[in-house]
């Protein structure tokens, strides 16, 4: 029976529920560390002009204060972000100024309150906005995709159409929340770097450490056992990590630092606010002769992060006529960064929004009019799909939701107080593999050893990369010893972009079938054991040319309180297409997780800026919402039976963020249907609704 598709538990499962697993500021003896805490600026911009330093110094149980006058250089590798405490020049609200470090935490933390900081301050711009003066164009959007795109006669194509749409979708800055905040266990050994990480890559992060302090990467050793979230603030290292860093190398001790819950929203990466014009024309039967996508977004002044909002609109639907660009303004503020899909969740929502709203004023069912513009190649690409069943999750999630049933008129159903309606939107995400390696040893007991610089954020990659070894090893999972997220393991790719499975499980199988065969040759084990590395850089440079995306559909239904305008979700239904299943249990904890996530963005999640102090006002759950289980009642997940070898050996799909994407147009297209009202801003909240709700009959 193969490992690969078993609802195998946590390997780790027990250790996380007892409190027995070591997360980064949980690693070490308390008597032999110091605390480091981090002073933030109280400016947009402008300059430090003194620190009281002296006094902080004075009081008892502080070791040491760290300024931009007495840290190391740092080498400039391009990430201003990361080039902490080098200058008194203030880019951003909550920029870090300076590290105190102490010998307990609360020593270190009342002392960094009463740090006194005296400053120059300069104007500042916060605010972004499709029309603002300094947009412009940037060379790549992330990861290194074309900026813009263009294929035909977009314009002439949309004063030509028969149905034609054009409105404007807006989401606000969301911020990375999770369950562990980002914290970094620093110490020197002599000219290395020792880490302890909550870090989505130990790999990227030696390197790019090693770079900012002039050493090797081979110098810097990171360890990321256990990692409590992440969903792509992790996926680089943040400023918690130089800063550890050079506190344990001034003090020549271990130190640990870590964010609180309020330094997440400055200091741990953003996804940026969005906004995007959609333009979409159909011909009488309802099939695209034109899609115009503009996408605008918003960086800081220290490093450049260009999300691909558009992205997504370049492989969903047949169009002869296409438009995707995307312009960038650098404002006075934190660096955005990856967030859960970055791109894709706030591009698909604008273009399933336009897409629904098209079939509105189409007359078409949304199902309908979306296989009508079924692609038979990548529109963008001209290539084959690996695999592409788009189709099949409308048509099974039609069936599970009950869609035939649906009335298509809004604000059709109306139940004493509650107006109810059904939304639908598709989902895609790109699936990717990345170089990796990984080394298998068999011992002359008969069991294996793995190692495989996997991180395991809370998906359960220690699991399925044990399942994908017993398949090709051709064992019990049981008999393999799995080691992961270790710099000193072969390099290995980050836990993003949903392309973990695929990179770590192909360097592992690799491994494993290498190993396999040398095992059958009959010679004797000795005691150290056989062992086998493998990496997969020609294999992945080797693919051939095809365009490879998992694909879903979203069905929502809401009840609208005509009272008080509070939107509740009833149900959702989520059907993917995402190759071969690793392991259900995990993967359905995976989808139900984004897709709660999509909930949370469609009704909840708003970065609310202060314009006028240059910073987001909620840092905090006090006042930045998202779901709680009283939001999150009934969440069905089924996945197609698929299997896409044009991607990996095992078949399978990324599956970590495809729920995300097209969730919250689902449920922006339910609430349009149940009211009658088309909310484009996220989130949408009773103060969008209630003025025009229906009445009560």
């Amino acid at each position: 029976m193969s490992a690969i598709g078993a609802s195998l538990a946590r390997i780790e499962g027990i250790e996380k529920v007892t409190g027995a697993a070591d997360y980064a500021y949980e690693t070490t003896a308390e008597q032999e560390t110091l605390y480091g805490w981090v002073v933030q600026s109280s400016i947009v911009t402008g300059r430090i002009l003194d620190i009281g330093v002296d006094a902080v110094l004075a009081l008892p149980g502080v070791v040491e204060v760290v300024t931009w006058r007495n840290a190391p250089h740092l080498e400039d590798t391009g990430d201003g972000e990361l080039n902490v405490l080098q200058h008194a020049i203030i880019s951003y609200r909550g920029q870090p100024v300076a590290v105190v470090i102490a010998e307990t935490l609360e020593t270190a933390r009342e002392a960094a309150n009463v740090l006194e900081v005296s400053y120059s301050a300069g104007e500042s711009d916060v605010l972004m906005s499709p029309d603002h003066l300094r947009l412009y164009a940037p060379d790549k959007v992330n990861p290194a995709f074309e900026t813009d795109s263009v294929i035909g006669e977009v314009d002439v194509a949309l004063a030509d159409a028969v149905t034609s749409i054009d409105h404007s979708y807006s989401t606000p800055a969301l911020f990375n929340n999770p369950m562990e905040p980002h914290a970094t266990t620093a110490e020197w050994q002599g000219g290395r770097l020792e880490l302890v990480d909550s870090t989505q890559g130990s790999s990227v992060t030696a390197e790019q450490i090693g770079a900012l302090f002039g050493i090797p990467g081979e110098a810097v050793h990171v360890r990321a056992e256990h990692v409590g979230g992440g969903f792509g603030s992790k996926g680089s290292p943040r400023p918690n990590v130089p800063l550890a860093a050079i506190a344990a190398k001034i003090t020549g001790r271990r130190v640990k630092l870590a964010y609180t819950r309020q330094m997440m929203s400055s200091l741990a990466g953003y996804r940026t606010p969005t906004v995007s014009r959609m333009r979409l024309g159909a011909d009488a039967d309802g099939r695209l002769t034109a899609i115009s996508h503009e996408a605008f977004s918003q960086t800081s002044t220290l490093f450049e992060f260009a999300e691909q909002t558009a992205e997504a609109t370049r492989h969903m639907y047949a169009a002869p006529n296409r438009r995707t660009t995307h312009r960038l303004v650098a404002l006075d503020v934190p660096t955005p960064r990856w967030m859960r899909a970055p791109g894709e969740c706030p591009g698909m929502y604008a273009l399933e929004s336009a897409m629904d709203e098209l079939a509105a004023a189409a007359g078409i069912d949304p199902i309908e009019l979306r296989r009508r513009n079924e692609p038979e190649r990548d529109p963008e690409l001209d290539v084959p799909y690996s695999s592409r069943d788009l189709i099949g999750c409308m048509e099974r999630g039609a069936e599970l939701f009950g869609w035939a049933e649906r009335d298509p008129r809004p604000a059709a159903h109306i139940d004493g107080r509650w107006a109810i309606g059904t939304g639908m939107a598709a989902s895609t995400y790109p699936a990717m593999a990345q170089p990796s390696g990984a080394v298998v040893t068999a011992m002359p007991d008969g069991r294996y050893r793995l190692g495989i610089n996997a991180t395991d954020i809370g998906t359960g990659s220690r699991t399925v990369m044990r399942q994908i070894a017993a398949d090709a090893l051709d064992v019990e999972p049981e008999a393999i010893d799995i080691r992961i997220a270790d710099s000193n393991l072969p390099k290995a790719s980050v836990a993003g972009g949903s392309s973990g499975t695929a990179s770590w499980g192909w360097a592992v199988t690799k491994a494993c079938r290498e190993l396999r065969i040398s095992l059958q040759t009959g010679m004797t084990i000795p005691p150290d054991g056989i062992t086998v590395t493998a990496t997969t850089d020609a294999e992945i440079a080797a693919q051939e040319e095809l365009s490879r995306h998992a694909f879903g559909a979203q069905f929502v239904e809401v009840r609208v309180d005509l009272d008080s305008g509070e939107v509740v979700v009833p149900r959702m239904v989520g059907v993917f297409a995402a190759g071969r299943i690793m392991n259900p249990r995990l993967a359905r904890s995976q989808f139900i997780g984004a897709m709660t996530m999509g909930l949370g963005m469609a009704l909840h999640e708003v970065g609310e800026l202060d314009t006028v102090l240059g910073d987001y006002a909620n840092h905090d759950f006090a006042t930045y919402h998202i779901p709680a289980c009283a939001d999150v009642k009934d969440i069905r997940v089924e996945w197609l039976d698929e299997e896409d070898t044009h991607l990996s050996p095992m078949g399978g799909k990324g599956i970590g963020e495809i729920g995300i994407v097209g969730a919250a147009a689902a449920v922006a297209n339910a609430v349009a249907h149940a009211t009658g009202i088309r909310v484009r801003d996220l989130p949408i909240q009773p103060d969008k609704l209630i003025a025009d709700l229906p009445a009560r009959f």
